[in-house]
């Protein structure tokens, strides 16, 4: 398939390192991802859904002991502690390696060794970078099959280039007390073993397009981000990009795959999904932000999906789909989860593989966690431009969390600066996405807390260094916040497709179409300038207290940033000092 030498000699290494019955090198080709899934049907890592109601579609349980990202065994491995910073878990890179060697050493004696060829981005984009995952399981190549661009083509590309990510996983025991998810970010390599989660082991998704990609970019001049990107689309056919980042559980999706509420819809305005989780930013030819979607598929949280919270995204799932971890209904042998409706299957099986039959006494049917990798070809409202090499041009920029008092509707950063600034001071809830308590508030600079693949104080100096080279021509920043809630804890806000209101005045306002207010945290809209047509319960009045700013909630927002910079010492950008000054001297105004 290759005669790349650094790639046929890293196979060989690794080979001699897990002793394999035999190696499958993965071609792409349907007869031998065929080949494979009847295979992962016999020994029943994979089930067979109902192939009239979902074809092509399949089930998969992981471990019980496995069922989620594990943060505090994930590492960045560098020569110097400081590489990594003090948001990573850090291991020294020949520490690491001692370690993990024993662990994979013989792993998959009595299996296959599978070598995925795969592509982050569209095969032969100069936006793109290859990987090669070795693995033992078919889940993972099947996986890597939706959630990436896999096979020959790939290796037609990479040619003769050492510019490829290596990638070993094993699923060894499912041991936990010995699992790690380790990257190499000056080897440009990920180690993961012990693992059979989505998150942890389908390599190219968080570990290299976020991990070790927020490195090269850092290296090569471009931004690798925890990004949805869509594209508003005017009824005269203009498309304008946004990109967006939020922690997980805060509506990511949701927005990615926005439906246009009826007073937008009827205009004919449409919203294009270009990606729901990632985006790779480079500056064009003409100097603007250009974003591609680095995958090629969807992984998505099941629980709360259903046709009235996420239309797009439940059609997604209904053919060439693999579930993980929901409930097997046994009647239609079809999939169920919690939020897909109010009707439970009696004949049932939950995410264990246990007799559930409905029973809500004996727990949840589908796991908190439980997910859906989804083709995103199959997305109704994918767009266009999802397989452009050159990526599309982004106008805006947007970060938001939960936040129940302190963050308004929306706000715009004065400037790029002032923008970055409001990306690093980022804060949310946490949610079963991660292992530990759920529920509690934590800062999560641009969503990129459990992701940035070096130290976070280095990473704002290259989006400050990003936006001096784009100037002018940079985005505009903002932030939202769908989740202010009343005295009594009820949401506000209407959210899911309403959010296009608020998205309509941030163009208008990167067209210079509108005017805001300054206040002192950010230009906010005139309360009258959110269009509100067609919304029972919102008034001019309500988007008004939507965007009122607390003096007391804001004096101790910025105690809680300082508190969090503090912990950058000298690598907090002076800039973000600053800016927090500014803030607190803005403040104490009110």
């Amino acid at each position: 398939m290759t005669t790349n030498k650094t790639l046929l000699a890293w196979v060989d290494e690794c080979k001699a390192l897990l002793k394999p019955d035999s190696v499958m090198w993965i071609d792409g080709s349907e007869e031998q991802l065929n080949k494979l899934r009847a295979e992962g049907e016999a020994t029943g890592e994979m089930i067979k859904l109902n192939q009239e109601k979902l074809p092509g579609c399949y089930l998969h349980r992981s471990a019980v002991n496995d069922v989620a990202r594990v943060e505090g065994r994930t590492f960045i491995c560098t020569e110097k502690e400081e590489d990594a910073g003090p948001t990573n878990n850090w291991m020294q890179t020949q520490k690491a390696y001692d370690l993990l060697r024993p662990i994979f050493d013989g792993a998959m004696k009595g299996r296959t060794m599978y070598v995925i060829p795969y592509s982050m981005g569209p095969v032969g984009s100069k936006f793109s970078k290859i990987g090669i995952e070795i693995t033992d399981s078919i889940y993972v190549v099947l996986s890597m099959d939706i959630m990436t661009r896999i096979g020959q083509k790939v290796l037609d590309v990479l040619g003769d280039s050492n510019d490829w990510v290596r990638g070993l996983h094993s699923k060894a025991e499912l041991d936990e007390e010995k699992r790690y998810i380790c990257h190499f970010p000056e080897d440009n390599a990920i180690w993961s073993v012990n693992s059979g989660y989505g998150g942890n082991v389908l390599l190219g998704k968080k570990c290299f397009a976020l991990r070790i990609a927020s490195n090269q970019g850092r290296r090569e001049g471009w931004m690798a981000e925890h990004m949805l990107i869509l594209g508003i689309e005017d009824p005269q056919g203009n498309v304008s990009y946004i990109t967006a980042a939020f922690p997980s559980a805060c509506g990511k999706t949701n927005l990615a795959m926005l439906i246009p509420p009826e007073v937008y819809a009827k205009k004919g305005y449409k919203v294009w999904c270009v990606g729901d989780d990632i985006a790779w930013l480079r500056i064009g030819p003409d100097g603007r932000l250009y974003a591609i979607n680095p995958e090629n598929g969807f992984f998505g949280v099941a629980p709360g999906t259903n046709a009235k919270s996420n239309h797009n995204a439940l059609e997604s799932t209904r053919k060439n789909a693999i579930f993980t971890n929901v409930v097997q209904n046994l009647d239609d042998n079809t999939v169920w989860w919690e939020g897909l409706d109010k009707n439970p299957p009696k004949n049932s099986l939950n995410w264990k593989g246990e007799v559930w039959n409905g029973d809500e006494s004996k727990g949840k049917g589908a796991h908190p966690n439980s997910r859906f990798t989804a083709p995103a070809k199959n997305c109704p409202c994918i767009s266009p431009e999802f397989e452009n090499a050159d990526g599309v041009p982004v106008s805006a920029i947007l970060f938001g969390g939960r936040r129940a008092k302190t963050a308004p509707l929306v706000y715009q950063s004065f400037d790029w600066a002032h923008g970055v600034f409001v990306g690093s001071i980022m804060a949310s809830e946490t949610t079963a996405a991660a292992t530990g308590a759920v529920g509690v508030v934590r800062r999560d600079p641009m969503a990129m807390l459990p992701f940035c693949g070096y130290n976070m104080g280095d990473y704002w100096a290259h989006w400050l260094e990003m936006g001096e080279k784009l100037g002018d021509k940079a985005p505009k920043i903002f932030n939202v916040n769908w989740f202010r809630t009343d005295d009594e804890g009820h949401f506000i806000w209407p959210g899911f497709g309403d959010n296009m209101r608020v998205l309509m005045w941030m163009l208008a306002r990167c067209k210079g179409e509108v005017d805001a207010v300054e206040t002192a945290i950010g230009y906010e809209p005139k309360p009258e300038d959110i269009n509100i047509e067609g919304l029972e319960d919102v008034t001019v009045d309500t988007v008004r207290d939507l965007l009122s700013v607390d003096k007391a909630l804001w004096e101790a927002e910025a105690d809680g940033i300082a508190e969090f910079y503090a912990k950058f010492g000298d690598k907090l950008p002076k800039k973000l000092a600053e800016e927090l000054q500014g803030l607190r001297d803005r403040v104490a105004k009110l």
